[in-house]
């Protein structure tokens, strides 16, 4: 059994505060992206409980705590009767790029177990077992435009169609240490929510719509600062960085070569909305 988990980027984020357990209110609207991995479940005679494996992107760490292993141990605790698997993950969608690329493979192996084994879980149960596993996995259940609050669990689906534009996007290979990110920041209730400004002429997004991540990873990485403003001028309606990065997007009203980009050895990726 195959799956496809796809990426995401987030369209706005905007810290609000800092939590008495150490995380922090947001809030953001989240837009999926086609650009895969490949996900592959087989019932596997072998003693382990699962053998993983990867081809594709380096996937960086031990096995043991990659998401998608961590997810079918999460479940296996409430469902001994899961049998032992054999998984393979092909990696596409750059690590630790604001991409959400291994929530998307965490969240869709919840799926996948529960459709292959038919554990009868239902979306908000689903939801709550992603959440366990990280703040961007519970939106790769839903996996449609959304308005998204709290960790960002808290999810409202929006009518967000942005099918007609091209997307570009482009990672420079730079890592920007999440913990480092939220350091920099000063929470604050935006003036106007993101939700607001997204049903607004994509036109308008540019001055409004913002990433409060931006000011200090653009500071500290002035080459993402760069892609940023070099997607504006090859005419991009709305360029801004995906979460905390160093992924950086343009949503262009036609299509442009995605290899004008692909000289510096980023990686780039180009595909309708």
């Amino acid at each position: 059994m195959v799956v496809f988990p796809n990426c995401k980027i987030n369209l706005g984020l905007n810290i609000l505060r800092k939590r008495s357990d150490g995380f922090h209110d947001l809030e953001t609207i989240f837009y999926p992206i086609r650009l895969r991995d490949a996900l592959e479940l087989i019932p596997s005679p072998a003693t382990n409980d699962i053998v993983f494996t990867t081809t594709g992107l380096p996937v960086s760490g031990n096995s043991d705590d990659n998401l998608c292993v961590k997810a079918y141990r999460l479940l296996q605790h409430d469902f001994p009767q899961l049998p032992p698997v054999s998984v393979h993950l092909h990696k596409a969608i750059p690590m630790g790029a604001g991409l959400g690329g291994g929530s998307a493979d965490a969240a869709f192996m919840l799926r996948l177990l529960n459709d292959k084994f038919q554990l009868a879980l239902s979306d908000d149960q689903l939801i709550g077992y992603a959440l366990q596993l990280g703040s961007d996995c519970p939106f790769f259940i839903l996996n449609k435009p959304c308005f998204a609050t709290g960790r960002g669990e808290k999810m409202q689906a929006i009518a967000l169609d942005l099918s007609a534009y091209q997307f570009i996007l482009v990672n420079p290979g730079i890592h920007v240490n999440t913990g480092w990110a939220f350091s920099k920041i000063v929470p604050a209730i935006p003036a106007k929510s993101s939700r607001d400004i997204v049903a607004q002429p994509i036109e308008s997004w540019k001055t409004e719509l913002k990433n409060d991540f931006e000011e200090a990873v653009f500071a500290e990485y002035p080459e993402i600062k760069r892609i940023r403003d070099e997607l504006y001028g090859r005419g991009a309606v709305y360029a801004a960085m995906s979460g905390s990065g160093s992924t950086v997007f343009g949503i262009f009203e036609k299509r442009i070569p995605a290899a004008l980009f692909a000289a510096k050895n980023y990686f780039v990726h180009e595909c309708a909305g």
